[in-house]
């Protein structure tokens, strides 16, 4: 069931709309939704996340909006956000951290702490549980995010460039949990880096317009013949936006 935009449009206070007469359903499974800095995609995703709300038109999973106040809970609770910046509650735990994002999304206390320390098996950090979230690094904070996003079974994930600062190493481990997941992903990124075998679907966002959407193979097909392998998406990523005047690389 995908995230669905019918005519959405919103503007920040004083500037030019980011997205306007936005019309575009995200298919299921695992997508990366790509685009350069300024294209939208922070927007799009916030939007999806009811984290903003659109101006005009709707955003929908299934039959709930981010409209009805009456079923935004709900909504909530099926489409989990994390965004490109990760807070840690001052003095928590991995784990108290992760419970505390559970009951905030509707759980009781006891059920949000025993999935807790589940969500945190599913992104291999049970061993640090028991860790200040601020004392961990980078990735490992994403990583703690990524199982707030678990801890309440949520049904879509949106991630909000979730690999920016990570080493080679850290980007793979990232991966490879994403891959591991039975949910419906949605993962922002202006890094072709962040195209993987495990995905299944590339969208491209310029100018607050989809340009490309997509099966990973059908946009690899976009690259000029005699592309060295290795940059195969870089080459197709760049023909997607250099179609619409976009002159920098990924």
């Amino acid at each position: 069931m995908p995230i669905g935009f019918h005519s959405a449009a919103f503007g920040y206070r004083r500037r030019s709309p980011v997205v306007q007469d936005f019309t575009f359903a995200f298919p299921p499974g695992r997508t990366v939704f790509l685009g350069p800095n300024g294209a939208g995609k922070s927007t799009v995703l916030s939007l999806a996340a009811s984290v903003l709300q659109p101006q005009a038109g709707t955003v929908a999973y299934g039959r709930r909006t981010t409209a009805r106040r009456a079923g935004l809970a709900e909504y909530r609770r099926r489409v989990a956000w994390l965004p490109q910046q990760i807070e840690s509650v001052p003095r928590l735990t991995a784990r108290e951290q992760v419970a505390y994002v559970g009951w905030l999304k509707g759980m009781n206390r006891r059920d949000a702490w025993d999935a807790s320390l589940g969500a945190l098996q599913r992104v291999e950090l049970a061993e640090l549980a028991d860790r200040k979230v601020r004392r961990m690094s980078g990735g490992q904070q994403r990583r703690v995010g990524v199982a707030q996003s678990l801890v309440h079974e949520a049904e879509v994930l949106l991630l909000d460039e979730p690999t920016a600062g990570m080493d080679p190493r850290q980007r793979r481990v990232f991966h490879e949990i994403l891959g591991g997941l039975d949910q419906h992903v949605l993962l922002s990124t202006h890094d072709v880096a962040d195209l993987e075998d495990t995905y299944d679907h590339v969208v491209v966002l310029n100018g607050g317009t989809v340009r490309f959407a997509g099966a990973v193979r059908e946009f690899h097909a976009l690259a000029p013949s005699g592309t060295a392998p290795g940059r195969v998406a870089e080459a197709a990523y760049y023909a997607t936006v250099q179609e619409e005047g976009e002159t920098a690389c990924a």
